[in-house]
């Protein structure tokens, strides 16, 4: 990868439920990444993966998502929390995988009640840290979030959501690069 190739970017929607939040999050976000330039973004909404709901064995729809997880340089989360915790369907994603995730960047956009979903990337980061991904410091948070957004699916502070936003891209960018070129110069040790 040169300097100046576009590093791939996937953007995924962790709930899949039917009254979620969590597109109008991601869609925002997913706007701002294309405006940060030099990236080339994959959304990956769970709720349109057909992904099981258990893991007895990978099927197709599994198979499916597998090459764009591999293709990817970094991962943005986009998670609401339920009753502290992130959803089942996200996390039945994550076991899907193993390589997919290793020694690549993972960063948090998160959405909820008065904890803004801190406590799910609070709990996302030990379940990547399991599979050898760094996850990023700095997290997007929206708390109260039903009454954070404008009809247009726009931050009502989009000044102060742009520069978080902004803050995580670059963390991640960082991050994407130096292990990509890290993967490409030396095999990740297990």
């Amino acid at each position: 990868m040169q300097a100046t190739d576009p590093l791939r970017i996937a953007i995924i929607i962790g709930s899949t439920r039917a009254q979620r939040f969590g597109p109008t999050v991601a869609d925002w976000f997913h706007d701002h990444a294309r405006g940060h330039g030099g990236l080339d973004l994959d959304l990956i909404d769970l709720a349109e993966t057909a992904l099981p709901d258990v893991l007895d064995h990978p099927g197709p729809a599994v198979q499916a998502l597998a090459p764009r997880l591999a293709r990817a340089d970094a991962f943005v989360i986009v998670s609401p929390e339920y009753n502290r915790g992130y959803p089942a369907p996200l996390k039945t994603a994550i076991d899907s995988y193993v390589e997919e995730w290793k020694a690549k960047p993972v960063a948090f956009v998160c959405y909820g009640g008065v904890s803004g979903g801190l406590r799910a990337a609070e709990q996302l980061r030990q379940v990547f840290a399991e599979l050898h991904a760094i996850t990023i410091r700095d997290t997007v948070s929206f708390h109260s979030c039903w009454s954070k957004f404008d009809d247009n699916g726009r931050p009502l502070d989009s000044a102060g959501a742009g520069a978080a936003a902004t803050a995580l891209l670059n963390q991640l960018t960082w991050w994407a690069r130096a292990l990509h070129e890290a993967r490409g110069a030396h095999p990740y040790p297990l």
